[in-house]
C-alpha cells in the first residue's frame, strides 16, 4: 500500500517562500513519477508540477519560473520549492504518485498579508 505524507505548508506573506515535502512509502520510488497538485476553495484540483523517475519536469504556466519540483530518492521524498508566492497560490497542496489513485492528505498553503 502506497502512503504519501505531505508537510511544509503554512501562512506566508506575498512574495515569500515555502518548501513542501512529500514522503512516500510502499512504492518503488526512484522509478516513479510524482506530481504536486493543488485545490483552491470552489475550484477543481489542478496540476502544479510533475517530475518523472528520470527527473524530467513539467510545470503549470501559472507557476513557471517561481516553483521548482525536485526529488531525493535516498529519502523517498519529493519537494516543491515555492518562491514569489502570490495570494492566488492559496490552496491545499497534494502530492500524487503519477498515474495512480494514491494521494497524500494535503497541506494548506495560505498567502496573505
Amino acid at each position: 500500500q502506497v502512503q504519501l505524507v505531505e508537510s511544509g505548508g503554512g501562512l506566508v506573506q506575498p512574495g515569500g517562500s515555502l518548501r513542501l515535502s512529500c514522503v512516500a512509502s510502499g512504492s518503488d520510488f526512484k522509478t516513479t513519477g510524482m506530481g504536486w497538485f493543488r485545490q483552491a476553495p470552489g475550484k477543481q484540483r489542478e496540476l502544479v508540477a510533475r517530475i518523472t523517475g528520470g527527473d524530467s519536469t513539467i510545470y503549470a504556466d501559472s507557476v513557471k519560473g517561481r516553483f521548482i519540483i525536485s526529488r531525493d530518492n535516498t529519502k523517498n521524498t519529493v519537494y516543491l520549492q515555492m518562491n514569489s508566492l502570490k495570494p492566488e497560490d492559496t490552496a491545499v497542496y497534494y502530492c500524487n504518485e503519477w498515474g495512480t489513485a494514491f494521494w497524500g492528505q494535503g497541506t494548506q498553503v495560505t498567502v496573505s498579508s
